[in-house]
């Protein structure tokens, strides 16, 4: 549980975007918006003045973009913490983010609850990749002819899923996380497991290490 309520700001260039957001975490008894900016100059200005903990930072805004804007800002706030919410998925801007001090990287395309899981995260010291994003990571190291790897093979959900279980998380809070069945989350798992060639939760914790799927264990 997080002690006291951790303080957003918001950085997108989409009007529509940053109000959806701004409802969805303002739903969450943890967390509240303490701001918002639709550009990458005005963001610096305004984190200045509302000092928030966590930072969602679209990539794209006009001005000064998303990576530069986030090397720029942590310099001047050292103790805030950027996370990555972005349509971009190459990994040129994935290293690119994370090398200028993002402690989180969500697509936009994901589920709202990764986002939320992301939050979570970060608000305890930790640092959170997309599952998706840690699975294209995984394959550029792989290099170009690995295009067959177990890992390609599975459907988004079911890497959702797979990373969920890997964390530690029960089919029942899987469940409630993804809004789907106890049922459901089994048929996934199930998939997920033979696709890999992993026969239990111990060896798929081992292969979500080795492929990068899992993000640093949050702060005690």
């Amino acid at each position: 549980m997080i002690m006291s309520t951790v303080k957003i700001f918001i950085a997108d260039d989409h009007g529509v975007v940053r109000e959806a957001l701004k409802r969805f975490i303002d739903s969450q008894p943890d967390f509240e918006v303490v701001g918002e900016a639709s550009g990458g100059l005005e963001v610096m200005e305004k984190v200045r003045l509302s000092r928030p903990d966590i930072v969602i930072m679209d990539l794209g805004m006009p001005g000064l973009d998303g990576v530069k804007c986030t090397a720029n800002l942590l310099k001047a706030n050292p103790e805030a913490k950027v996370i990555a919410l972005t349509a971009h998925e190459e990994a040129s801007y994935i290293k690119d983010c994370l090398a200028a001090g993002a402690k989180g990287y969500v697509l936009k395309r994901s589920l709202v609850e990764e986002l939320q899981l992301a939050l979570s995260v970060v608000a305890r010291g930790g640092t959170y990749l997309d599952p998706l994003v840690s699975v294209k990571l995984q394959e550029m190291l792989s290099g170009p002819h690995d295009t067959t790897s177990a890992a390609s093979k599975l459907s988004e959900r079911e890497i959702q899923v797979a990373t969920l279980i890997a964390r530690g998380l029960s089919a029942k809070e899987i469940a409630k996380q993804l809004n789907i069945s106890v049922k459901t989350v089994e048929t996934y798992k199930a998939r997920a497991l033979e696709k890999l060639s992993v026969h239990n939760r111990a060896e798929l914790v081992r292969y979500a290490l080795e492929h990068g799927w899992l993000a640093d264990e949050p702060a005690k």
